[in-house]
This record gives structure tokens, C-alpha cells and sequence, in this order.
């Protein structure tokens, strides 16, 4: 049994989003809407679905192809701004859809350079509004190691608790053991927490254990106590929490 909230947010569950919702592709505003819904095609999140009257007109390009999906019957549109193209990339539903789908566009997140709730911008998919985040600085003791090596071990690290996630513990960069860390290029993106800055991959008896840790210098303003700390992904780690252990490594990545 896991020991954090799990999602029970039902699937096709339909919800008003109460923010402006806007996206850009190739510098022009494409969707301006204070009227989305948000649309759960699985219970880890949701999709936006936009009014197709909030859409402009001359972005959209019908495919002339109907498709039937799970939550009704959509016509594919691609999009193109200029030069730039995003074919398939847009679904409008017609009145064979889910009540209050019909006459909305739904589209792929990455068919747009950027999404904006207000003037914040929105990385890697919709926030559910159901999600809760907190990062809490504590006085647990909390150690991190791999292959008998200690990575990082602090009394007073920041636990981030997200909804659907295990706890990540977060430590000061002087309680890490960076001898053992390379940075690498990787790069994540977190809609609750922004986008990474750095990524260290574990370099212990002779294995790489890639992306093993990794940090966020300018995280979104509700999780601005992690910022400059490193984290570990309790799936490739020992975690022992006042001693205990809490997690091990899944898999070993060499």
C-alpha cells in the first residue's frame, strides 16, 4: 500500500476552468479563453478543452478527416502560423461528443510553443486543480545512499508532498556528496514546479546510475523553498528516513 494520496479523480470527468487560458505558437496568440474546461482522459490529470469561437480562425486548418474517440466524434485540424506547421495537432468536437464537448478544440500540449494560466506560464500539461504541493522544511533525518556510498544525509531538508507522488526530499547543496554526482543535459519539466536546471547522474563502483538527482534554480513561486536544493528519485536510491528505509532502487540504470 503506497503511503501518499492516491488520484481518484474519475476518468471523462468534465470541470469549468475558473483562469484565462491562453497559447502561443510562433509568437501569436493562438487561443485567448476565459471559458476552458478541464477534460480527464485519465485520472493523473487533465486536458484543456477551448471554445472553438476563442480559437483563431486563421490558425486552423481542417484535415477533412472525422475521427471517433472515447468522448465523442472530432474533425482533425492542423495548425500553421507562417512557416511554421503543426499537422494533426487539433481535434474539434461536434455535437456527437460528451454534453458540453461539442463546439470545443482540444490540442496536443506540445503543437504550441507555450501555455499561459493568466500571465504564469504552464509547462508540461495542465495543473490539476485537485493536485495539492506542498514543500515543508523538516527536522527529520534523512539519507540518501547507493552501492554503500552516502550521496547526501541532513537533518533539516525540505519534503515536497504532491498528490499522487511519493514524498521527494530535497537537501542543502553542502549536505550533498557531489564527488560522486557528473552533471549531465537532461532537462524535465514540472507543471507544479517549473524546469529543471540541472540533472547528476551517480558514478559508484565503476556504474553509471543516470539521472539520478536533480535541482530546480528558479522553481514557480509556490515552491520557491526548493530552490538550489538537489532531490533524489527514491526509485534509483536507498532512502532512509530517522533510519529507516523507506525505498530502494527499482531499477539500476548502467
Amino acid at each position: 500500500m503506497a503511503d501518499y494520496p492516491s488520484l481518484l479523480v474519475p476518468v471523462d470527468h468534465i470541470e469549468p476552468v475558473p483562469c484565462r487560458i491562453r497559447a502561443v505558437l510562433a509568437d501569436r496568440v493562438v487561443v485567448d479563453t476565459t471559458a476552458a474546461k478541464y477534460v480527464w482522459e485519465w485520472p493523473s490529470y487533465p486536458q484543456y478543452y477551448l471554445p472553438l469561437r476563442d480559437v483563431d480562425p486563421d490558425v486552423l486548418i481542417d484535415e477533412k478527416q472525422t475521427q471517433r474517440l472515447r468522448r465523442g466524434t472530432a474533425r482533425l485540424h492542423g495548425l500553421a502560423v507562417g512557416d511554421v506547421t503543426r499537422p494533426a495537432s487539433a481535434r474539434v468536437f461536434t455535437e456527437q461528443s460528451l454534453a458540453g464537448l461539442a463546439g470545443m478544440v482540444r490540442f496536443d500540449w506540445a503543437a504550441m510553443d507555450s501555455w499561459f494560466e493568466e500571465n504564469e506560464e504552464v509547462f508540461v500539461h495542465p495543473r490539476c486543480p485537485y493536485t495539492r504541493v506542498d514543500a515543508l522544511r523538516s527536522s527529520r533525518c534523512v539519507r540518501i545512499e547507493l552501492g554503500g556510498v552516502v550521496l547526501a544525509e541532513s537533518s533539516s531538508p525540505v519534503l515536497v508532498f504532491e498528490t499522487g507522488l511519493p514524498t521527494r526530499y530535497y537537501f542543502d547543496r553542502t549536505d550533498v556528496n557531489f564527488d560522486r554526482l557528473l552533471p549531465n543535459g537532461s532537462e524535465t519539466g514540472c507543471p507544479y514546479k517549473g524546469i529543471t536546471s540541472g540533472y547528476w547522474s551517480a558514478h559508484i563502483g565503476g556504474k553509471v546510475h543516470h539521472n539520478v538527482a536533480w535541482t530546480y534554480n528558479f522553481p514557480t513561486r509556490q515552491m520557491l523553498p526548493i530552490a538550489g536544493l538537489v532531490a533524489f528519485y527514491n526509485e534509483h536510491v536507498y532512502t532512509f528516513v530517522d533510519g529507516v528505509e523507506i525505498s530502494r532502487p527499482v531499477t539500476h540504470f548502467s
